[in-house]
């Protein structure tokens, strides 16, 4: 008499590599360890199998984790192996999730979300007045200038860098810090901004 074999739901990490094909991709997130801490991330590729993050902490392999990935949702998986500034993981998910993830990732792509600086993907201006204020997440109000600016994210100077993936309120607009620059950093809007409104919106005047 035969026995049943049970059916792996997450994949070891060569036999993801195998079955999926691996997009390069800039999402943020948030991710949560086993013992409850979370922290911010980067995904910078990913399939529906598996994904790379950039983190500030590694788990360690075969750790559960659990993310929130912008434009995806919650994933869960196991940490699959560390490197220097993150880890990889493959995300356990029933053949259907799978499926639903792969077309979200079609979709991403397709919407030009993936792939592309977001200053490739609306014209970028200068704010007649520069001046502004960020707020953050602990209400501390900083002021700050404006360099340059487009309907979907901005580039502020300020000598308070926020950590990348944290959310801010720039004028009255909230936003993620995506990455840091030498005179301060860039940001992308959760939403995109009308142009009648843009400078308004972002400045706060």
């Amino acid at each position: 008499m035969s026995v049943p074999q049970r059916t792996a739901i997450a994949p070891t990490l060569s036999e993801e590599r195998r079955r999926f094909q691996r997009v390069r991709v800039n999402l943020l997130g948030r991710f949560m360890l086993s013992d409850r801490r979370e922290f911010p991330c980067q995904v910078t590729d990913m399939s529906p199998g598996g994904m790379a993050l950039i983190a500030p902490v590694s788990g360690r392999p075969g750790e559960r984790v659990i993310a929130y990935i912008d434009h995806i949702g919650r994933l869960e998986g196991v940490v699959a192996r560390a490197f220097p500034n993150g880890f990889a993981m493959t995300i356990a998910a029933t053949p259907r999730k799978r499926d639903k993830l792969a077309a979200q990732l079609t979709w991403l792509a397709n919407r030009d979300i993936l792939g592309l600086p977001e200053d490739r993907r609306h014209e970028r201006v200068v704010p007649r007045n520069a001046r502004s204020t960020m707020t953050l997440a602990n209400g501390a109000t900083i002021p700050c200038l404006i360099l340059d600016m487009s309907l979907s994210g901005a580039a502020v100077a300020c000598d308070t860098k926020p950590p990348v993936g944290a959310l801010i309120t720039l004028g009255r607009t909230q936003a993620r810090v995506i990455r840091h620059r030498e005179d301060g950093f860039a940001v992308e809007f959760t939403r995109l901004l009308h142009p009648d409104f843009l400078e308004e919106n972002v400045t706060g005047r």
